[in-house]
């Protein structure tokens, strides 16, 4: 009697740790498609029309707008493709996921005076992004058996 209950007390455990990684797998695939898209959009303002950013004069890390705009669409389009592979339960999406966003925190730093309030966004997005790919585990998201099988 006690090893039916313990089971079933086993069953529901990993039930739900799979629901929660689930959703915070998909809670980052969806952040970082978002972020991506917002800064391919970045990207190409930047490309198009560089009055649309403040400048800063004597900045540190002070670089042609038109450059930082090649670098926010490429970091935005690769980001979305790793969103779409997060939504598949890819492991190389995981990583990929983890190291983008971290590049997006740089970027997002980096360009900091040219558009303040919208990398202070960008860098929180891409922090909960790599939080939740790094809290929930491969095998309480289903990607080592494939997927749900429920």
């Amino acid at each position: 009697m006690a090893t039916a209950h313990a089971s079933t007390h086993t069953s529901r455990k990993s039930s739900a740790t799979y629901a929660w990684a689930e959703g915070l797998t998909a809670f980052a695939a969806v952040m970082l498609g978002l972020a991506g898209l917002l800064a391919i959009f970045r990207g190409i303002m930047a490309i198009a029309e560089d009055e649309v950013f403040v400048t800063t004069p004597n900045y540190v890390f002070q670089f042609d707008l038109t450059g930082w705009g090649w670098v926010h669409l490429g970091l935005g389009i690769v980001a979305v493709l790793v969103s779409a592979g997060l939504f598949m339960t890819q492991t190389w999406a995981r990583v990929l996921g983890v190291a983008i966003a971290g590049l997006v925190i740089i970027a997002n730093f980096l360009s900091l005076p040219y558009y303040p309030v919208w990398s202070v966004i960008m860098i929180a997005m891409s922090g909960f992004v790599i939080w939740a790919l790094c809290v929930s585990r491969k095998d309480d998201t289903g990607a080592a058996s494939g997927g749900r099988t429920s």
